[in-house]
């Protein structure tokens, strides 16, 4: 018998192929939470590496956790979005992708409701723009139920009756059985230029102060990485609009390029953070010096580019402008009425040729420092400053599994782990390995399947003999 309606069905309107659908939600409502219950852990700082965790974490109901951070919204080196500045890291290395393929929080599938992954297809680079990647993470910040901007954290204490950790953020307070301490690298100065005044710029905030340093009779840039090599270029391109003269001072011994041959990124592998955690303190900390170059030197294509851009300029006639290696930053000065433009001073800065060991002076107007970030401890651990683990160094003691208080499972760190984890502390790739990581340690038991060999070399002295 016919389980048909005995009247007709209206017919489907076929749907358009080039409208978008509507997004999903990646994640399933979750039951309103007791407020009275700890969370499992609370996340502080909200850089891509505790984005990251966020993401990975929204799926797992077994897991209540809460990310605090002192922006009002998503934001990510936002004074280096010079036009076509991309990743030094492809696009696999997002958010989620190397610890679940299959996460909605992707950066091909923030493509795909962005409606540009087919653009993204036939560009065929696959390195995102610097600005394309601050949006993806936005975008996966504004998906995320666990995500609280504009609660900056005063303290951090602990309570020994029900081994929690209480975080204040000014009115709110949030206990914890675990903290992930993601707060990033803030810009650093170098000594001689804390106190130094005047409108000097570092390279995060350099987009904000182009224009007025374009209006400058000279520009100082001082940095080696590619911070320093992509403002370089920018001013270089504009020299002759402007009429500025350009220094490019770098302390090392040229203009290295960024070290990216495939055997030397098999060093960002869990074998290699076994191999380089393992070793002894003092040389970790002597690697960690030497290997710099490895991810802050610059992309060969732009080293090319600026040598390009010089000889084009040069036949024009001499490009007042100079590249000194080897020169290291010692001393800095400020004449406030000395400069050229109304309110504009002078910066004379002491230099020295380190191979020669021969000192010297330069004057200059305007004054970008693009030395780049360093870790500096969060104030708001000071109370619990006792529970935490330090090394010979007075840095965090940082555990194989990620961990640097005592008990070893109740803080977690993201990122500033150099000097313990090798160049795969900073690096995008390495952020879901270290979050899926993290994850286990949280759960007790494997989430996502940590991977524990890739490489093709061996890190270690083999033992015995060798046959």
């Amino acid at each position: 018998m016919s389980t048909r309606p005995d009247h007709p069905r209206e017919p489907r309107t076929p749907r358009d192929p080039c409208t978008p659908r509507e997004p999903r939600t990646p994640h399933k409502p979750r039951t309103p939470r007791d407020p009275d219950k700890p969370y499992d852990f609370v996340g502080i700082g909200l850089g891509p590496f505790n984005l990251g965790l966020a993401c990975l974490t929204e799926p797992i109901d077994e897991l209540d956790g809460v990310f605090l951070e002192s922006k009002p919204g998503f934001s990510w080196h936002s004074g280096m979005f010079l036009e076509g500045a991309h990743l030094q890291t492809p696009f696999l290395s997002d958010l989620v992708t190397l610890a679940d393929p299959t996460s909605p929080y992707s950066f091909l599938n923030y493509l795909k409701e962005s409606g540009r992954l087919y653009s993204f297809y036939i560009r065929e680079n696959f390195y995102p723009l610097r600005i394309e990647y601050d949006d993806y993470c936005r975008w996966a910040a504004a998906r995320l139920s666990s995500v609280r901007f504009g609660r900056t954290v005063t303290s951090v204490s602990y309570e020994e009756e029900g081994e929690l950790y209480v975080v204040r953020a000014g009115d709110e307070t949030y206990r914890a059985r675990h903290l992930v301490l993601g707060t990033g690298t803030p810009p650093y100065l170098p000594e001689s230029c804390r106190d130094l005044g005047g409108d000097f710029l570092h390279n995060s905030r350099y987009l904000q102060g182009r224009a007025e340093l374009r209006k400058k009779r000279s520009i100082t840039l001082v940095g080696s990485g590619q911070s320093a090599a992509e403002i370089y270029y920018d001013l270089l391109s504009e020299i002759d609009v402007h009429g500025y003269r350009l220094n490019w001072i770098t302390r090392s011994a040229r203009f290295f390029p960024l070290e990216y041959t495939k055997l030397t990124l098999e060093m960002t592998s869990p074998e290699y953070i076994d191999y380089f955690h393992a070793l002894p303190e003092a040389t970790r900390y002597r690697l960690e010096a030497d290997q710099k170059g490895l991810f802050k030197g610059i992309d060969s294509e732009l080293i090319n580019d600026i040598f390009d851009l010089l000889y084009q300029k040069n036949l024009k006639g001499p490009v007042p402008t100079r590249l000194l290696a080897n020169t290291a930053l010692h001393s800095a000065t400020y004449d406030s009425g000395s400069g050229s433009g109304s309110g504009s001073g002078t910066y004379t800065l002491g230099l020295r040729q380190e191979e020669q060991g021969q000192d010297f002076s330069l004057t200059t107007e305007g004054l970008v420092l693009a030395t780049g970030y360093q870790y500096v401890t969060p104030a708001f651990l000071e109370p619990v400053r006792d529970r935490l683990r330090w090394d010979g160094q007075g840095r965090f003691d940082v555990a194989r599994n990620y961990s640097i208080d005592t008990t070893g499972r109740g803080i977690f760190l993201q990122n500033a782990g150099a000097h313990t984890h090798s160049i795969t502390s900073p690096d995008l790739g390495m952020g879901p390995y270290r979050n899926a990581y993290i994850i286990g340690e949280l759960l007790g038991r494997a989430y996502y399947p940590v991977e524990k060999a890739i490489a093709f070399q061996e890190f270690a002295a083999p033992e015995g003999t060798v046959v």
